[in-house]
């Protein structure tokens, strides 16, 4: 078999081996070396492969050859490329929130940008067509995930346990709280009640604890948030609002998990 050889600054054609290799990502630094060009060279090459919708260029250094499939997208899904760009920047990562939940089937509402969690702050990453919205936990590296297959190969996603504890905890960025409920709805099949204590020792937050105790209580059967009860009990928990920095106190309360119901809540479905 005679092996195939790019000839030195041709880049549509080094994408082309990449293809054929099945890779989806390379970086400026490995082209330039392959193709034995200078720097603004390879750039060039590029900007006019991105003008052509052929590449896409989310961070510095960093390249993704857009499939013909997705050339009128304009940008494959980054789920296919997520894995190889946070190797590239060097973080620890999952997917996690709204993404981790469609992932896993709850699917209520179409995912705008893909989450990830990862342990350092990293810069929005947004495109014409895609969105990559990172969002920071420290203890990111100790949480449940579970790999999930990909087109490009497998990926770290955060498990049903701990998507509903991110849900709560990223309520900002998870759609409020009729969103997290209506999401709790299709997901609350999934969770394991033993599983839901280990992420919450984790986690070591009794308030975030509650809150989603409360809202699994809400929009599921109460026999999945028994053992997650117990727990939170044994640590004596103070009154806390429902929806934090919103209201006061004085609302209705509920003693289970000595909530004050400051925000009327209902899932969608």
């Amino acid at each position: 078999m005679v092996k195939k050889v790019v000839k030195p600054g041709n880049l549509l054609a080094y994408v082309e081996l990449l293809q054929t290799r099945g890779r989806l990502t390379f970086t400026a630094k490995e082209a330039i070396a392959s193709l034995k060009v200078s720097k603004i060279a390879f750039q060039r090459s590029a900007g006019r492969l991105m003008s052509k919708r052929r590449l896409i260029h989310p961070v510095r250094g960093f390249y993704v050859i857009v499939p013909i499939e997705n050339r009128n997208t304009g940008a494959p899904n980054p789920l296919w490329f997520i894995d190889n760009l946070m190797k590239f920047k060097a973080q620890p990562y999952y997917v996690g929130l709204l993404s981790a939940a469609a992932l896993h089937g709850a699917t209520h509402q179409a995912v705008q940008e893909l989450q990830i969690v990862t342990n350092s702050q990293m810069r929005l990453i947004e495109g014409e067509k895609y969105r990559i919205r990172f969002l920071v936990n420290q203890r990111m590296q100790n949480v449940p995930t579970q790999p999930i297959k990909t087109p490009s190969g497998f990926i770290p996603v955060a498990t049903p346990e701990t998507t509903a504890f991110d849900l709560v905890y990223y309520l900002r960025w998870a759609g409020a709280l009729n969103n997290v409920a209506t999401i709790l709805t299709e997901l609350a099949e999934k969770l394991n009640p033993d599983k839901l204590v280990t992420v919450a020792k984790i986690y070591n937050e009794v308030g975030l604890a509650q809150r989603l105790g409360f809202i699994l209580d809400q929009v599921a059967n109460v026999k999945l948030t028994k053992t997650l009860h117990e727990w939170v009990k044994n640590l004596s928990p103070s009154l806390i609002l429902l929806q934090p920095g919103k209201g006061s106190a004085e609302s209705q309360k509920n003693k289970k998990w000595c909530i004050a119901i400051n925000e009327t809540m209902e899932s969608d479905l």
